[in-house]
């Protein structure tokens, strides 16, 4: 049986972000390039100690070409904030680099990646994880969560939690901010609370290193 193909073919042979990002914008390691406007590649500090992994681009995403643009962006610029994170010197990014989507009328609706498309994608994650190194990894939602640690991690179990991971010193799970966004609105608040919560635990641990993603 030949084997699937992925996006490990289209990798540089000189691995930095810069390379990796111009590579992935003529990825076609699996079949959401053709619907997709873009390529959707991680985007903020080299070497920075933070590192955000969400699922895939949503709509906003696709169009922009920038990750964390959309409404989840928003809230999730919120929790940074609220933390005393400064987005801007963390490294955000998605596990897959396409958006998914199918039509609703003139809209787009956001899909769920599949095993297969999060596999043919992950040599972009894997390469953009090695070129950063961070000192703390945050999955945000399962997707990200089960592709890097294991497809039996629970975030509803295990979020907050360090975890043990040859990825980074400190890695952590926590919901993804669409998740909020979807609760009904007497409980998103709340929701929103225990997401700046997981989030301070990347902030106690960055504050270690003085002068590193603390807000002024």
């Amino acid at each position: 049986m030949p084997e699937k193909q992925t996006a490990a073919a289209w990798l540089p042979d000189r691995v930095t972000i810069s390379s990796l990002r111009e590579a992935a914008a003529g990825c076609k390691g699996c079949g959401l390039w053709a619907s997709a406007t873009q390529t959707v590649f991680g985007e903020g500090r080299r070497h920075a100690p933070l590192m955000l992994v969400g699922e895939t681009p949503g709509n906003d995403e696709d169009l922009a070409g920038r990750p964390f643009v959309g409404p989840a962006g928003r809230l999730l610029d919120r929790g940074l904030a609220d933390a005393g994170i400064d987005r801007d010197a963390a490294y955000v990014t998605n596990v897959v680099k396409h958006f998914k989507w199918e039509p609703r009328g003139k809209r787009r609706l956001h899909r769920r990646p599949d095993a297969g498309e999060i596999g043919a994608c992950l040599p972009w994650l894997q390469a953009e994880i090695a070129c950063i190194q961070p000192r703390v990894l945050v999955c945000l939602g399962a997707t990200a969560a089960q592709a890097l640690l294991g497809r039996a991690f629970r975030v509803t179990r295990r979020r907050g939690e360090l975890v043990a991971s040859p990825l980074a010193p400190y890695v952590l799970a926590t919901i993804h901010p669409s998740a909020i966004l979807r609760k009904p609105d007497e409980e998103r608040e709340q929701e929103m609370e225990r997401f700046v919560a997981d989030l301070r635990i990347a902030r106690r641990i960055l504050a270690r290193e003085p002068g590193k993603t603390q807000s002024a």
